[in-house]
């Protein structure tokens, strides 16, 4: 595999979960009777729709930057998590009859923000191993 192929396939990691996390915020945003639903439901509204799509929002730009796409993916995990947990749990996989669409983009946004977790594990720990390298260095 070509780098361009590589570029090219890291970003297409990057775009597919930033532009779902962001075409569902026009929703939470505006209070749609679907995000007013779920939210309810789930105990959290408003708070919890207008927080969520505050860190969506930043989770997505983090994910498009390629110095930051490890963290926004980590935020974007965190968020999925959640979500497919409501969905596993109180929602159901198919809400307010939609096929089971927004399971599906949480699965996505989930599978991909893992696989460029992985990709980033090395610059994302970097931090920790400097700490340790530190300690190790002052007390040896």
């Amino acid at each position: 595999m070509t780098n361009k192929q590589k570029a090219a396939g890291l970003w297409i990691l990057r775009i597919l979960p930033a532009v779902i996390l962001l075409q569902t915020l026009f929703f939470k945003f505006s209070a749609s009777p679907e995000s007013v639903y779920i939210f309810s439901k789930t105990g959290m509204e408003p708070w919890g729709r207008i927080g969520s799509g505050i860190m969506e929002l930043i989770a997505a730009v983090l994910i498009l930057i390629p110095a930051t796409t490890g963290i926004g993916a980590l935020i974007a995990v965190g968020l999925m998590a959640g979500a497919l947990f409501f969905h596993l749990t109180s929602l159901g996989i198919v809400v307010m009859d939609d096929g089971g669409q927004l399971f599906v983009y949480a699965l996505l946004v989930f599978a991909t923000c893992v696989a460029l977790l992985f990709i980033h594990r090395k610059k994302l720990l970097a931090p920790f191993r400097k700490r340790r390298q530190l300690i190790e260095t002052t007390y040896n």
